[in-house]
């Protein structure tokens, strides 16, 4: 079986996910693409080389619909010959693009895959693939008749673990802070990719930035939030629920591209370049659908054992922070350090671009191995209905 090796990983800054973010004037498949031609770039590879490209997207209406990963090859001047394909796992998808991508070098289909992920939450916002219709049908309805949305399951997950305010509220001050002091120092710096992206005025303008990050950010100031996600209909049937999720203990809608560049790690060698990190195991798991967002638990558990690794032996670990009491539940029931646990900040302060996120952190996992002399990261990602992606690397 041949080895599957991370030669890249790049992502763009983080753009506000309504209008007038930074990104907002930005067509999602120009974005990808400019991400696309980045990655070959800075890598001086040949594009039609490129066996294939995998791109996860969420939204996959309006201007994301159409398999927008073959939209952003051609637009990245790519061979027409260079096929591609987009995946839906949703907050997972391009993590699942980074498994396919990698499953493949390893069963031999694929030399050189690029992995990669997109999501405009300003042009294609949140819920609009599913308003006015049902998308689980009559059968899921009569088996889960409770079924809500992530923000009650988010809810749900805080009154199961004891998580209160207090502590939601300070995980998420410390995410903004670590996120300001790695950009301060320039953590970020080799995986950010300047993209130019078009302004208000039609011009075109650098950003490489992440735009979420609110580096005044205190307990205090969280604690004057008020619940996001409170209704009455809701309290009745969920009496245990504190109301504690608020728009600053859960992750920014964003818009943002990201993308890795996979080989095997005979051909990376035989082009001469430096493989980063090596995959060792791959896991994905199921979970309750009512609280949704604990599937990261089972999934790292399974991918720990395939590893035949314990939580002790990672020396960094990246969860998503959808919201604050999915990392922090997480870190409970597997035994995690607090201090490993998404040590440049998570997606609280970063962003979560939902196609993107994947690629967006093992671009920081990545870097945050290399250089801290680290050798295995983990991550994982909670996804709607219950779902997770967890996977090991190791930095080469």
């Amino acid at each position: 079986m041949a080895e599957a090796v991370i030669v890249d990983v790049v992502r763009t800054g983080a753009g506000k996910g309504k209008p007038g973010g930074a990104l907002s004037w930005t067509h999602p498949a120009d974005l990808l693409a400019m991400v696309l031609q980045g990655i070959v770039r800075r890598n001086d590879l040949d594009p039609a080389l490129v066996d294939d490209v995998i791109a996860g997207c969420v939204s996959q209406v309006r201007e994301q619909a159409l398999n927008i990963a073959r939209s952003a090859t051609l637009g990245a001047g790519f061979p027409e010959t260079v096929p591609a394909t987009t995946v839906d796992r949703q907050c997972g998808s391009s993590q699942q693009a980074v498994h396919f991508a990698a499953q493949g070098v390893m069963a031999g289909a694929y030399d050189i895959v690029i992995a990669a992920g997109v999501e405009s939450m300003s042009r294609v916002p949140l819920g609009i693939a599913q308003m006015g219709t049902s998308t689980t049908g009559e059968l899921v309805r009569e088996r889960y008749p409770e079924l809500v949305q992530q923000g009650i399951s988010a809810e749900l997950m805080a009154a199961r673990w004891q998580l209160g305010r207090g502590e939601l509220d300070a995980y998420s001050a410390e995410s903004h802070r670590r996120a300001a002091a790695a950009a301060e120092s320039g953590a970020f710096t080799r995986e950010l990719l300047p993209v130019n992206a078009w302004n208000a005025d039609g011009e075109r303008v650098s950003h490489e930035t992440d735009e979420t990050v609110r580096p005044a950010t205190t307990v205090e100031g969280l604690a004057g939030l008020k619940p996001a996600f409170h209704d009455e209909a809701t309290a009745a049937r969920f009496p245990g629920i504190g109301w504690h999720i608020t728009p600053g203990n859960s992750s920014p809608l964003t818009d943002g591209a990201s993308a890795a560049l996979i080989m095997s790690r005979d051909r990376a060698e035989q082009l001469g370049l430096r493989p980063r990190a090596r995959f060792v195991s791959f896991a994905v798991r199921g979970d309750d659908p009512l609280l949704m967002l604990s599937a990261p638990i089972p999934a790292t558990r399974e991918v720990l054992k395939k590893a035949g690794l314990a939580i002790e032996d990672i020396d960094a670990y990246e969860v998503n922070e959808a919201f604050a009491p999915v990392p922090l539940a997480w870190a409970r029931e597997v035994g995690a350090d607090p201090a490993r646990l998404n040590p440049r900040g998570g997606a609280i302060a970063l962003g979560h671009a939902m196609g993107s996120s994947g690629t967006r952190l093992l671009s920081t996992l990545v870097n945050h191995l290399e250089d801290n002399g680290g050798r295995y990261g983990l991550q994982t990602m909670c996804e709607a209905a219950g779902l997770a992606n967890a996977m090991i690397i190791e930095r080469i």
